[in-house]
């Protein structure tokens, strides 16, 4: 049993502190030095799958029409696909000629319809972003530089869920598993190699763009189809894209189930394209973390093992503690109760790892994921700025 806990500390261990150390050595040694240029502007083209948004699209369309780029040089392509709510009738509201609306007769899910924009889009960069995340005016200023070093292909910038006052675990625990996913990906992009884009804000040469399948991630396929064929994947953090957060448990775990499912998946069929580096990264930050409820359960069955011994026993106590702060948190969710990191980082934890099995389970099982509703309290425009 000693040997099973050293194990699961060591699993654990590297999985969240390792490999960012690892990507800190590496980048020592292999810096991805990029020449950006202020004065490039090439021609973007913004492209957004909406499927019932008219709480948002509205603002949403606006907002990037209105961002700090040349007018001339900007394009926004929406899908709409099959809404049945206003959502056809606010795009068509929007008199604006750089604005081209499509219609999805029959739902087919957001990478079709990327597929189908994608195919008219005529901008040397395609810029994608979500129907309800706020981007920065200087959002697109700040990434399109990096393009005009011919070895970058594609860059991304990091999500936020800005703090309201009706915050609840949910809501605490997603802010803080984004500050440590904006971490990793700054370490990534030292590198050159940013695993994983932000569906909300990220941004390819139309040259590298090729058909995304319907049920896998368009951010995760892109870049690792980009990354195989030898082009940097950046990470620009001042770019970044806010989006309201939802504090339903549900909710969060259907959308970490979700993404789960999608990722094993596709690293299942995009196998080949996971050679060198970016398989390392892909088992260190995806596999192996997704498995964390594997190390978890081998680290608790050898401290209760293992009890007779008075370090062992502390040790078991640590994880008994853990746990309970975590139901806390979960308990204290639904009343707004115990919503400092003390609790919700705990619950918040645990809610993705056990999310992450399921999802796991459920793609060996067959399930998948073409289409999905979207997260109803993460819609509805923010109150903060960026």
């Amino acid at each position: 049993m000693r040997g099973a806990l050293l194990l699961a500390s060591v699993w654990l261990g590297y999985v969240y502190f390792g490999y960012l150390a690892l990507l800190w050595v590496w980048s020592r040694f292999c810096p991805c030095q990029p020449a950006a240029k202020t004065d490039f502007l090439p021609t973007v083209s913004v492209l957004i799958s909406a499927h019932n948004e008219e709480k948002d699209i509205g603002w949403k369309v606006r907002e990037t029409l209105s961002w700090d780029y040349p007018a001339d040089r900007l394009k926004v392509l929406v899908a709409s696909d099959a809404s049945e709510d206003g959502t056809d009738e606010i795009l068509h509201s929007i008199r604006d000629p750089r604005l081209t609306v499509v219609r999805m007769r029959k739902r087919a899910g957001k990478n079709t319809a990327l597929n189908r924009l994608a195919e008219i889009a005529k901008g040397e960069l395609l810029f994608f972003t979500d129907a309800n995340s706020h981007v920065a005016s200087d959002g697109l200023r700040l990434i399109v530089p990096y393009f005009a070093d011919g070895r970058v292909g594609c860059v991304t910038g990091v999500e936020e869920n800005p703090a309201v006052a009706s915050d609840r675990a949910v809501a605490f625990g997603g802010r803080a598993f984004l500050d440590y996913e904006s971490v990793a990906k700054n370490l990534e992009s030292r590198v050159g190699s940013v695993l994983v884009c932000d569906g909300a804000i990220f941004c390819i040469r139309r040259s590298l763009y090729s058909e995304v399948q319907p049920d896998l991630a368009n951010d995760l396929e892109l870049p690792l189809h980009i990354g195989h064929s030898g082009y940097w994947i950046l990470c620009e953090p001042r770019a970044r894209s806010l989006e309201k957060g939802t504090n339903s448990v549900i909710e969060e775990f259907s959308r970490r189930r979700r993404i789960a499912a999608q990722g094993i998946l596709g690293m299942w069929r995009l196998r080949r394209t996971l050679s060198g580096l970016r398989g390392i990264q892909f088992v260190s930050r995806k596999l192996l973390r997704w498995l964390t409820l594997v190390p978890l359960v081998m680290a608790l069955a050898s401290g209760v093992a293992l009890r007779g011994n008075s370090l062992f026993a502390g040790f078991l106590g640590l994880q008994i503690v853990f746990y309970l702060l975590a139901i806390a948190g979960w308990l204290g969710n639904g009343s707004n109760k115990f919503t400092s990191r003390l609790f919700s980082f705990p619950f918040y934890f645990m809610l993705v790892n056990v999310a992450a099995i399921c999802g796991l389970v459920e793609a060996c099982l067959g399930r998948r994921f073409q289409v999905w509703e979207v997260a109803s309290l993460s819609r509805g425009r923010s109150n903060a700025t960026v």
